[in-house]
Formats: C-alpha cells, structure tokens, sequence
C-alpha cells in the first residue's frame, strides 16, 4: 500500500472512531503530540482541547453522523470535505437542547509530518449551526 493510499485510510479509520463512536484516543494514531487545530476564529486548539470539543459536541449530538465526502491526500497534505449531521438532545455551549436536527458542512486541511498530522486548518460556517438551532437568523434581514 502506498502512503499516500495508508494515510487515506488512516484519515478515515481514525475520523469513523473519534467522531463516530466519540473514541477520541483513536485520534492518537493520526495527529501528533504537537499537534495544532486552527479555526476561523483566530485560536489553535492542542490535541486535548480538540478531543474535549468532540466529547462535548458527541454530548450535545449524541447521534451525531459525520460523513467524509473526499479525502485527497497529496505527498505531507490531505484535504478532507466532510459534513455531519445530528439532533440537539443536550446543551451545547451554553446552549440548552433544541430538539432539532440540524447537518453541517466544511473541510479540513492538514499537514503531516512523518506518519501523523501536525497541523489542520478548519473551515466551516458556524452560523449555519446557530440558524439551524434557531439561535440567530441567517440571511434575512
């Protein structure tokens, strides 16, 4: 199996355990210890923060679906479009529940050095989430 074939399936094998059953050590296989996360928000989460925010968003969604649509890994880079899906049964962020379904969508970027990911940028538009949960409206003026 080639590299860039095993870290594909890596990618995948690692997402389905992390985001889809909330086994958020199976992330230790992929990113690295110094691993950085970075948001369009300006902050970096480390690996712990980032475990802890799939706990708390598996919590808040806890039939969270999260499908990868492409992974395209090219020599130290991946590119991974992925939406996830779920009801709002616990509260999330200061959030109470809403009861409501809401799916998502973004891509991720990330950088491998070696055999794991040290670095993954993360675009996604949060205030689809809040128009979804009723919290703000998007769009409308």
């Amino acid at each position: 199996m080639s590299t860039t074939e095993a870290r594909r399936k890596l990618i995948e094998q690692v997402w389905a355990g992390a985001w889809g059953r909330g086994d958020v050590d199976a992330l230790d296989q992929l990113l690295g210890p110094s691993y950085l996360r970075h948001g369009g928000d300006g902050h970096a989460q480390n690996l712990s923060a980032f475990k802890a925010s799939i706990v708390s968003t598996r919590s808040a969604f806890p039939d969270l679906v999260t499908t990868l649509d492409d992974v395209v890994v090219d020599g130290d880079k991946a590119a991974i479009r992925w939406h996830s899906s779920g009801t709002h049964e616990n509260a999330l962020l200061g959030v109470p529940a809403t009861k409501r379904h809401v799916e998502v969508s973004g891509a991720t970027f990330a950088r491998f050095e070696g055999d794991r990911i040290v670095e993954e940028f993360v675009t996604w538009d949060p205030r689809a989430l809040l128009s979804a949960l009723g919290i703000i409206r998007v769009g409308q003026d």
